[in-house]
């Protein structure tokens, strides 16, 4: 009696297992129709504009895409941000399609080289073609005062360092170029006897000059004119 309490007590056991493994079974396995289908993760989304097939459906209206239009974007102020000799430049070229700066410079260095060469030695058949009017009656009264005073300039033109176009312009159809020339020369000047009254032969002097040549851009002269000499203040 005392080994039989213990094998009841196990059945027991069994079947009340049994049991609530049959209400569960009973309860877990019956659809409500409130179940959410959950989608196969192996089987590709179908859209809203596509058939059960995987096409496009041509019966669905979509939406055309909203084109904002972009803000206007500021443009730069030219004239505003140009320098003075730039615009000039530029005005000039317009003018005159021919001209180039690099061009314009190197025949601005050989008129120097020219013009001085020339006032040195008195030259003024030298200096007519290349002057003004007034720039030539000064270079002219100039020569003539020293050669009266029985004085001889001599001018040594060691090279020219800087050789810049500082300002532009155009004055109706007139181009007008300012040039900066920076140049080391010896200028002797002698009396009638041969001796320095100014300069050092051995020393070179640094002279920087402001000359102004212009040109009519509808002339068929293609030679630029000096117009004006000056030095900076």
């Amino acid at each position: 009696m005392g080994d039989g309490f213990p094998l009841i007590d196990i059945v027991l056991f069994a079947m009340v297992a049994a049991f609530l493994f049959l209400r569960l079974r009973s309860v877990l396995g019956r659809r409500t129709g409130q179940e959410r289908q959950r989608p196969n993760p192996f089987v590709p989304e179908q859209r809203p504009d596509q058939q059960p097939n995987g096409r496009e459906r041509t019966d669905v209206v979509r939406p055309l895409p909203i084109m904002r239009p972009e803000p206007p974007r500021p443009q730069p102020d030219l004239k505003a941000s140009a320098t003075p000799l730039a615009t000039g430049l530029a005005e000039i070229k317009l003018a005159d399609p021919n001209f180039h700066e690099d061009s314009f410079l190197a025949g601005a260095r050989v008129a120097f080289e020219m013009i001085v060469e020339a006032y040195a030695r008195g030259d003024l058949a030298a200096l007519r073609p290349l002057l003004a009017d007034d720039v030539y009656e000064k270079f002219a009264g100039a020569i003539r005062s020293r050669e009266s005073a029985g004085e001889t300039l001599e001018t040594t033109l060691s090279g020219i360092r800087i050789l810049d176009v500082v300002e532009a312009r155009m004055e109706g159809r007139v181009a007008v170029v300012t040039v900066k020339f920076v140049s080391d020369q010896i200028n002797l000047l002698r009396d009638r006897a041969g001796t320095v009254l100014d300069g050092d032969p051995a020393k070179p002097v640094e002279v920087v000059d402001l000359w102004t040549f212009s040109r009519h851009t509808r002339g068929r002269d293609p030679n630029w004119t000096l117009i004006a000499t000056r030095t900076p203040n």
